[in-house]
């Protein structure tokens, strides 16, 4: 399986972008997915997790700014991100689980999100 992460760059404080993250999976509608970032110099955190059920998860830091979605039928997935901040600054991956969400994952090449003015 084959993960491409698009849609990162240099944004201002305050702005939005739209990660996208498209999959070669042929199973993509069962499998559960999810969005991890690095800040640079820190260590990787998860960011959001969507189940095959669309039912939705978000860290506390991005809650009620960022929008994790999926598009079964293009087999895609999705981050919208709102009012930006600059501690958001990461490269953003995504991950299609191989089974339960946490377990054994495939992983996207990543996408730099820069949140800077």
């Amino acid at each position: 399986v084959q993960l491409q992460a698009s849609g990162g760059g240099l944004v201002q404080p305050g702005g939005s972008l739209r990660l996208s993250c498209a999959s070669s999976s042929s199973v993509f509608y069962n499998k559960h997915l999810a969005w991890y970032r690095q800040p640079p110099g820190k260590e990787r955190e998860l960011v959001a997790t969507i189940t095959k059920d669309r039912t939705t998860n978000y860290a506390d830091s991005v809650t009620g700014r960022f929008t994790i979605s999926r598009n079964n039928n293009l087999k895609e997935l999705y981050l919208q991100m709102n009012d930006l901040k600059p501690e958001d600054t990461a490269v953003y991956r995504c991950v299609q689980y191989w089974g339960g969400l946490g377990g054994r994952a495939y992983w996207g090449q990543g996408t730099q999100v820069t949140v800077s003015s």
